[in-house]
């Protein structure tokens, strides 16, 4: 082993030691050690970046090919066995193999059909003047005409989600509180009376109390996999026991009472200044009259 191989394994060794485990943030001491072991293998390996870069014909595109080396060797460290390989002949490949892209790469403007335009590739590292003046790279430059209304479509859908989430809350509130006074209404007076100040709610019935909120909790799964999309119409939720019309009825009465919700909650109140936007969106589509208000 060569003088430079065994400082090079060496370098290795100290990188691995010094960098932070994975999925663990590095402490400034860390990054600092990372950053000079990293440089010291950069600097071991110099003559040979050097020698690729003539070898593939690179040498009019010097400083993107410097990149792709030190590239090469960052996935090589990332990729490192040394029980399999030593470094050494482990990063060879790594570097050839970037080299070789590049110049894949770079070779399309050598195509009659890039001639015949003049094209020419560069580098988006390039620097280069914006409108203001100031100096900036290509990478920068560039525009995704499709970010801002991806990004308020999903905005849009996030919002709508959470709101429909609040509204099919409110509407099993709401049926709890009625479900309550049923029961508490079916009590004698007195009973009621002893009931509410010995221990309130919990002095109820109790199997009626679970009936309640298992019914409830069925309820809403059932508005919520219909109004997300995941339950077609009339299906019901498999184990539920419930027929085709068993879940259209309760669909068409949910949809009423969180229509008046939304008329009566201030909270609601842009669902209502909405909805003739809605309305006037879907025209023309196959109305879903048991979720329509």
């Amino acid at each position: 082993m060569s003088k430079t191989t065994a400082a090079l394994e060496a370098a290795v060794a100290d990188l691995l030691s010094v960098r932070a485990p994975v999925d663990t943030r590095p402490t400034p001491r860390q990054r600092v050690a990372t950053d000079r072991a990293f440089a010291r293998i950069l600097k071991l390996l110099s003559p040979r970046f050097r020698h690729f870069i003539r070898q593939y014909g690179l040498g009019n595109h010097w400083d993107d090919a410097e990149q792709c080396c030190a590239i090469a060797v960052h996935r090589a460290v990332e990729a490192y066995d040394p029980e399999k390989a030593q470094f050494t002949t482990f990063v060879n490949w790594q570097i050839r193999g970037e080299l070789q892209s590049l110049r894949f790469r770079l070779m399309t403007d050598q195509r009659p059909s890039a001639q015949k335009v003049s094209a020419t590739t560069v580098s988006l590292h390039n620097v280069t003047s914006g409108a203001d003046g100031e100096e900036t790279s290509l990478e920068s430059l560039i525009e995704d005409e499709d970010a801002l209304e991806r990004t308020e479509r999903s905005a849009s859908d996030y919002l709508a989600r959470a709101a429909a989430q609040c509204l099919i809350e409110e509407f099993v509130n709401k049926g709890r509180h009625a479900a309550l006074e049923g029961l508490r209404r079916k009590q004698p007076k007195r009973e009621l009376a002893r009931a509410l100040k010995a221990g309130g709610r919990a002095a109820l019935d109790a199997e009626a109390l679970d009936s309640i909120e298992a019914r409830l909790e069925r309820d809403r799964e059932i508005l919520e996999q219909r109004v997300f999309g995941e339950l077609a119409d009339y299906d019901a939720p498999e184990g539920s026991g419930l027929s085709r019309e068993q879940v259209r009825q309760i669909g068409k009465r949910a949809a009423r009472a969180m229509a008046e919700l939304a008329e009566s909650n201030p909270r609601f109140q842009v669902m209502t200044d909405y909805a003739p936007t809605i309305a006037s969106r879907r025209r023309g589509a196959t109305p879903r009259t048991d979720i329509a208000a």
